[in-house]
């Protein structure tokens, strides 16, 4: 009778892990020719003017779905950051309306750029931005480098209760974020957000009082793939600097 027990409470404990393990709900191995899918994914164009000019950072890139600044090659994204007779072109890609998740598993397998003045980003916006506002709206910054600081790997949350320059920030150190792909996750459910770089947790966001101040959270969030130049984050330009690529292997997402 108790290898009979014992046979059952393994049975039960498998299948217990088996509901519990993650599934994939959606990823973009950009393997669709050269252009991006639109089913997915949408550009944004220009320099935010009127509204946020210089994207409310300051920054100095004017963002286009030029075949220059975005494309796909080999089955890698690249975005690339150019500079012509002193204007920088970029491109910044988002899912927004079109592909968002509430609590996951967010994955991408990126290598980043080099060069002082470079702000490559792999982030998350809440899918009712323009409604909300942000920082109201809630932030999650899965990923971020600025050139000035080489190697430092930056994950941040804006929230009401701290946005711009947050407390809610986490960084790790990764010296061949430039000559390798790495990957930058996300684990987030109802009560946290943990980051990790190729499996190294980092930092993990859980205010010990929640409310819409603090955990804006609970709601639909889109993805946002950009490299901007400049800013009050990437800061001062390298007067040498004239192009700097971005390549993204792929996007996941598990539930």
């Amino acid at each position: 009778m108790k290898y009979l027990i014992l046979t059952l409470a393994l049975i039960l404990s498998f299948a217990g892990c088996m509901r519990k393990s993650p599934q994939l709900v959606w990823s973009e191995e950009f393997d669709n020719g050269s252009q991006l899918d639109t089913l997915s994914w949408n550009y944004k164009y220009g320099d935010g003017c009127p509204n946020v000019c210089g994207w409310g950072n300051n920054e100095l890139e004017i963002y286009t779905d030029d075949p220059r600044n975005v494309r796909i090659e080999n089955g890698v994204l690249v975005i690339e950051a150019l500079k012509t007779d002193s204007v920088w072109t970029s491109a910044r890609i988002t899912t927004q309306g079109k592909q968002t998740f509430t609590y996951g598993r967010i994955e991408f397998k990126a290598k980043l750029p080099s060069g002082v003045g470079t702000w490559p980003a792999l982030w998350m916006l809440n899918d009712k931005i323009d409604q909300i506002g942000w920082p109201a709206a809630g932030e999650i910054d899965i990923m971020e480098h600025v050139g000035r600081r080489p190697g430092v790997i930056q994950s941040s949350m804006h929230t009401q209760s701290s946005s711009g320059n947050t407390i809610n920030t986490g960084m790790i150190d990764l010296p061949t974020y430039d000559a390798e792909f790495h990957i930058y996750a996300a684990d987030w459910n109802k009560d946290r957000i943990t980051v990790s770089v190729d499996g190294q947790e980092y930092y993990t966001y859980q205010p010990e009082e929640k409310n819409k101040d603090t955990w804006p959270f609970d709601s639909p969030f889109y993805i946002i793939i950009n490299l901007a130049i400049g800013g009050n984050f990437g800061g001062p330009v390298s007067p040498d600097l004239t192009r700097a690529r971005m390549e993204v292997d792929y996007v996941k997402v598990f539930q």
